[in-house]
C-alpha cells in the first residue's frame, strides 16, 4: 500500500513538474522556485532526495541541471546522495556535477572526485579533468584519490591529466605511483605515448618513485623499451632514477 501511495505521488508530482515548466517564464528566480518546491515536495512525503534527482533526471533531462544545482544548495549533507543519483541516471552531467559540487564548497574536492567516480567509473576522465580544471591547485590529491579510487584506470586518469597539464607531468607522475605502486608501468606506457619527448622526465620519476618495488622498477625500464626509448638513452635514465646495473642488465640484456 505505502509502495502505491509513494507511485502516485511521484507522478502526480511529474505532472506538477511538467506543468510548472511549460508555463515558467525565462526568469531565473522563477526557475528556481519550481525546483525547489518539487523537490521539497517529494522529500516531505518520504521520497529520498536521490529518488528525486533520478526522477527529474530520467523525466525532464534539459531541466536536470538546474534541478542538481537546487538540490545542492537544499541539502548540502547528502552530497554524496545528490551526486551518485544524478551521475548514475544520466552520465553525460558528470562533467558539470562535479565542477558543480566543487563550486559550491559544500565539501573537499577528493570526496566529490570519489563519489562521481563511484557512481560512474567510465566518465572517470569527465570526473578528474573537472576537478583539476576547478582546483588546479589539488591537482595531487585528485590524481591520488582517482587512482586509488579506481587503479585499473590509472593510465587513462595520468594521460587526461597530463594533456591537460603537460607542464606537471612529473607531480602527476609522483602522485599516481605513490598511491598505488604497482600502476607504474602502465602509466608510463601511456604517458610516453603522448609525450615521447619526455622520456627522460617519465622514466626518472617513475623508477624513482617505485624505489621500494624493485620488480616494478624493471617492468617500468621494459615498458620504457618497449616504448621505444633509445636503450643508450634509457640505461642513463633509469640510472639516473635509482635503478641499478644489475637491474639494467636482467631487463635490456633479456636475462634473469
Amino acid at each position: 500500500m505505502k509502495k502505491l501511495v509513494t507511485m502516485a505521488f511521484v507522478c502526480s508530482s511529474l505532472v506538477y513538474m511538467h506543468d510548472a515548466f511549460a508555463s515558467q517564464t525565462s526568469n531565473n528566480q522563477n526557475s528556481d522556485d519550481i525546483n525547489e518546491k518539487f523537490i521539497q515536495l517529494q522529500v516531505e512525503q518520504n521520497v529520498t532526495i536521490g529518488r528525486a534527482i533520478k526522477i527529474i533526471v530520467g523525466h525532464y533531462p534539459q531541466q536536470a541541471a538546474s534541478i542538481i544545482d537546487t538540490a545542492l544548495d537544499l541539502y548540502p549533507s547528502q552530497y554524496k546522495e545528490i551526486i551518485h543519483a544524478a551521475i548514475s541516471a544520466q552520465p553525460t552531467l558528470t562533467e558539470e556535477v562535479v565542477t558543480m559540487a566543487i563550486k559550491k564548497g559544500i565539501s573537499s574536492c577528493t570526496s566529490i572526485v570519489e563519489t562521481a567516480i563511484n557512481a560512474d567509473p567510465s566518465y572517470i576522465d569527465f570526473v578528474v579533468k573537472a576537478a583539476a580544471h576547478s582546483t588546479p591547485e589539488q591537482l595531487s590529491e585528485i590524481v591520488r584519490i582517482a587512482v586509488i579510487t579506481e587503479p585499473d584506470s590509472a593510465d587513462y586518469i595520468v594521460q587526461s591529466l597530463a594533456k591537460a597539464h603537460p607542464n606537471k607531468i612529473v607531480d602527476i607522475l609522483q602522485s599516481a605511483i605513490s598511491a598505488v605502486p604497482f600502476v607504474g608501468e602502465y602509466v608510463v606506457e601511456a604517458l610516453l605515448a603522448v609525450f615521447p619527448n619526455d622520456a627522460e622526465e617519465v622514466v626518472t620519476t617513475a623508477i624513482r618513485e617505485s624505489s621500494t618495488q624493485r620488480e616494478f622498477v624493471k617492468r617500468i625500464i621494459k615498458t620504457a623499451q618497449n616504448s621505444g626509448v633509445d636503450t643508450d638513452k634509457l640505461e642513463t635514465y633509469a640510472l639516473k632514477g635509482g635503478a641499478t646495473t644489475e637491474e639494467l642488465s636482467q631487463v635490456l640484456g633479456n636475462t634473469q
